[in-house]
């Protein structure tokens, strides 16, 4: 993969599959701490410890369509060739918890990519969960939530185009604000 959002689409799609009603998406950048973090949280399925232990091994799966996992053993490889690495707790059940970080200034971590459109994409399923995404850069953060969306949107779905091509101009728009630089005037 050539950008993280890919990962974090990748990461999220297995969200989907676990049967999550709520996913939450957030990502700090620190450049102070020279430090990116993604956290991808759901309430799906879980994993039981077996498959909690052999994850990162590529060839462990729970599809049946293929016989290799490359999602989460690529992302962990990109972590920790970047002085990071990647955690992943799950519980049956109740969900599971992934948090990888990487050294921000470091030469081979891939760019973040566009969130913005990985977003859009997700909302594009026909799946029912809610979505929370919050990205920080530095001080400044911006969040997004289906929840409060939907409330605002009453009977239109989020995947309707004309709202997934609205979410991802006005994320675009938002993300683009929290890379700039405040006036020192």
């Amino acid at each position: 993969m050539k950008e993280l959002a890919l990962h974090i689409l990748d990461i999220v799609q297995n969200s989907i599959s676990a049967d999550a009603s709520h996913i939450s998406i957030s990502i700090h950048e620190d450049t102070v701490a020279d430090r990116l973090e993604i956290h991808i949280k759901d309430n799906g399925k879980g994993m039981d410890t077996d498959l909690l232990n052999s994850v990162k091994n590529p060839f462990t799966t729970t599809r049946k369509t293929r016989r290799v996992g490359l999602g989460i053993p690529l992302l962990n490889q990109a972590a920790q060739e970047c002085d990071g690495n990647l955690e992943i707790k799950s519980v049956e059940k109740c969900g599971t918890d992934l948090i990888a970080w990487f050294r921000l200034s470091h030469i081979d971590r891939m760019p973040l990519g566009n969130m913005a459109e990985t977003i859009a994409l997700i909302l594009m399923s026909d799946n029912d969960f809610d979505l929370q995404y919050e990205h920080r850069f530095n001080q400044r953060k911006l969040t997004f939530n289906t929840q409060e969306l939907r409330l605002m949107l009453e009977d239109v779905p989020l995947n309707h185009p004309d709202v997934v091509a609205w979410i991802k101009q006005s994320l675009q728009e938002e993300i683009d604000e929290l890379y700039q630089q405040p006036n020192k005037g």
